[in-house]
């Protein structure tokens, strides 16, 4: 199978490849020759045998063993020298195919890591690229062998004894006949739907690796991640359902293919029934030696079959994220003429989502204003402010900095002019001072410094083997999560954009980081604007305004003063918060 609807893989493979696909012309020919080459030896077998049999003179059997050992090493170096050519191409095909996904993914916009998942995207990255490679370098070589050796195979069992041959075929065509049952389009989906379920679960293992902290602090399990274990559940049944399904069809195909014996036996009472003669003989030893190479050969065009759509699923994995566009830019080139921050009517849907994430959100945030962003989970906080950096665009409505649509902002500009420290910032495996760099790459070593001193960063460089240099990661060099949210905020001191995005920043600090992050927050916060998404209401109480968000939709604004006295959701909420800080063991 070459193509699966108008899907060319072998094309797409060639477009990697560049000047190496001449290479994989050449391995599959080289295959070719080797297949047929393999095949040579047993006409000499046949001779020795016939020899043997009818007590010719013993002294030819030498000529035509070394002949068959001279066609069975030249067939090995040949397939060899096939796999080098198939090898060297897999490489380079695995290399531009990844350059191609990075230079890509560098390009997209952080919303659609939040929509597909980082563990799917590192999973199509690594395994796809991998799956291309693995097929290119041996199981294209093996197809290639797989193709030629049944015409010659058809001629040796034919040639010698129609009638034995005619025999051995029977259980060969129900075999095959068993293996096609299992392969074409219905198989093809199949492979994709096994592969989504691999991709759920890598995705869904990432989510639940990340939120390992929450697990231990509160000492819950497994199966406290309903979203991971449904993703475990579901390809457990998905397997099950699977291996049922194929039950039949595979039994039928090994128990053909190991039965070629029986047949065996079955003609040589057939051919011997008047009598035994030596040709007779001759013709039942041959083919007691050469039968097993059609069991060889079904194996391996079922294994290349499914190699085959493994392949045409993991191409079109990598398309999928190859053919994903970035936001468009309309090059106006427009700059904000401010750095106030303006939602009208603004609504997001995700994708294959059955409710909008945010829905006719209209609000003004004032140039130098630090307002926070509040409601329960799910509420639409995160969203609302990954759509004011432009992660994603919006389905409806418009957001304007400084008067100018975000969507007329190349996205260089815009995020000099935004700076946003998440909520499980992380750190790359390099030097603390590269890690810091990444804000602003060309600061100098003191501009780096400086921005960690105001992060409150400074007890974490004293205590560093190579302070500043100190690279990440290496030699049992670890920070915790309250001190690489400090590293993080030390990015944001060094790009000092003007406006702040602080997105749950303080959720997993243990009490002596949090109280050096809102400091180092303060002290970041001083002349800009500034917008907080907090779950510690203690945290936004000081706020100039504070916008309540709930299904999507802006119930509430105000200060907390004036939020209290209303006497709505954010009062139940703050009411709640102040019950659970409060609550004492044994109380």
């Amino acid at each position: 199978m070459s193509k699966t609807g108008k899907f060319d893989h072998m094309k797409l493979i060639g477009q990697y490849a560049g000047g190496h696909r001449i290479l994989i012309t050449i391995g599959r020919c080289l295959a070719a020759v080797s297949a047929a080459m393999a095949l040579v030896p047993y006409y000499d077998l046949w001779r020795i045998i016939r020899i043997a049999v009818n007590g010719d003179d013993a002294a030819e059997i030498r000529s035509y063993a070394w002949r068959a050992v001279a066609w069975t090493v030249g067939s090995l170096l040949v397939y060899i020298a096939a796999l080098m050519c198939t090898h060297i191409a897999a490489f380079r095909v695995q290399a531009n195919m990844r350059s191609a996904l990075m230079r890509r993914i560098i390009t997209l916009p952080l919303g659609i890591f939040d929509e597909d998942g980082t563990g799917k995207i590192r999973r199509i990255v690594n395994d796809s690229t991998a799956a291309t490679e693995t097929f290119i370098a041996h199981n294209l070589a093996d197809k290639t062998v797989a193709a030629v050796t049944p015409v010659g195979l058809f001629v040796l069992i034919f040639a010698f004894n129609w009638k034995i041959g005619l025999f051995c075929m029977i259980p060969a065509l129900i075999g095959f006949a068993c293996m096609m049952s299992m392969m074409g389009k219905n198989m093809q989906q199949k492979m994709a739907e096994y592969q989504n379920a691999l991709d759920t679960m890598s995705s869904e293992a990432t989510e639940y690796v990340r939120g390992i902290p929450v697990v231990k602090t509160f000492g819950q399990t497994v199966h406290s991640f309903k979203r991971f274990k449904s993703a475990i559940d579901n390809f457990g049944k998905w397997t099950t359902d699977y291996t049922i399904m194929l039950r039949k069809p595979m039994t039928g195909f090994m128990t053909c293919i190991n039965a070629i014996f029986i047949f065996i036996v079955i003609a040589a009472f057939f051919v011997t029934k008047d009598g035994t003669t030596a040709k007779d003989i001759l013709n039942i030893m041959y083919y007691i030696i050469v039968t097993p190479l059609v069991t060889v050969c079904l194996t391996k065009i079922a294994y290349s079959g499914e190699a085959e759509m493994t392949l045409i699923d993991a191409l079109k994995r990598v398309e999928s994220i190859v053919g994903l566009e970035p936001l468009p830019e309309n090059g106006t080139g427009a700059k904000p003429q401010g750095h106030d921050v303006a939602l009208d009517a603004v609504t997001y849907r995700y994708k294959d989502a059955t409710r909008d994430a945010v829905s006719g959100v209209t609000l003004r945030i004032a140039e130098g204003e630090h307002v926070a962003l509040v409601g329960p989970s799910g509420s639409g906080k995160t969203t609302l402010a990954e759509l004011i950096v432009r992660f994603f665009d919006v389905s409806d409505g418009a957001i304007r900095i400084g008067g100018v649509n975000v969507k007329d902002i190349p996205s260089a500009e815009l995020m000099k002019q935004i700076s946003f420290v998440f909520q499980d910032s992380r750190l790359l495996r390099t030097s603390i001072l590269e890690n810091v760099r990444m804000a602003r790459p060309e600061a100098s070593e003191t501009d780096v410094a400086v921005a960690l001193a105001k992060a409150q960063c400074t007890d974490i460089v004293e205590k560093l083997p190579d302070g500043i240099r100190t690279v990440i990661g290496e030699k049992g060099t670890y920070l915790s999560g309250g001190e690489q949210q400090r590293i993080a905020i030390a990015r944001a001191f060094l790009k000092d954009a003007p406006i702040l995005i602080l997105d749950e920043a303080t959720a997993f600090a243990d009490p002596d980081n949090e109280t050096r992050v809102q400091a180092a927050f303060a002290e970041l916060s001083k002349g800009k604007t500034v917008i907080m998404i907090a779950h510690r209401l203690s945290t936004v109480m000081n706020a100039d305004r504070i916008f309540v968000m709930d299904n999507g939709a802006l119930t509430e604004q105000g200060t907390h003063a004036e939020l209290m006295a209303a006497g709505g959701l954010y009062k139940r909420m703050f009411d709640e918060y102040t019950r659970s800080i409060e609550w004492k063991v044994g109380a």
